[in-house]
């Protein structure tokens, strides 16, 4: 499939991999935003669901495994050319996610590199704005549902 100049959106699937706190992210190895750090992921195939789109992908760029806690929200990515033109289309689809078999992370498929990242260590990433707050939203809701599972004290 033709992702650069395309006819209609494509649906992606990023996911926020907390684990101790911080989170995965993925140098990108390519276009769109190339080089630059963004949340793990990648495109829904056919037949596929939201959750295992992202299962598959994590897999695919980190070699971690995942558990899918939840959608944070939904992102629209789109670049235009000077004329107007879309260069790239893509509806994304961010969730929460832990991992189920370590924090051992390894750079593959279309990532050039992958590592955590505490949220103070976030800013000088420079990072895309929505994919900045798709993570603060996504520890609000890791936080919450940490404080929802601890047992009640007596």
């Amino acid at each position: 499939m033709i992702r650069e100049y395309p006819d209609r959106p494509f649906v992606g699937v990023g996911a926020v991999v907390i684990c101790d706190g911080r989170v995965l992210l993925a140098r990108r190895g390519k276009e769109p935003r190339k080089g630059s750090w963004s949340l793990p992921g990648g495109a829904q195939k056919l037949g596929e669901t939201v959750s295992e789109a992202a299962r598959r992908e994590i897999h695919e760029e980190t070699g971690l495994e995942i558990e899918v806690l939840g959608v944070i929200d939904v992102v629209d990515s789109i670049q235009r050319e000077e004329s107007g033109t879309v260069r790239y289309h893509y509806t994304l689809v961010d969730v929460l996610a832990q991992t189920v078999n370590g924090d051992i992370a390894t750079a593959g498929d279309d990532a050039a590199e992958v590592a955590w990242f505490s949220l103070d260590e976030l800013e000088p990433l420079e990072l895309w704005t929505e994919s900045t707050r798709i993570i603060g939203l996504g520890h609000e809701m890791w936080t919450i549902l940490q404080s929802s599972s601890s047992p009640n004290p007596r």
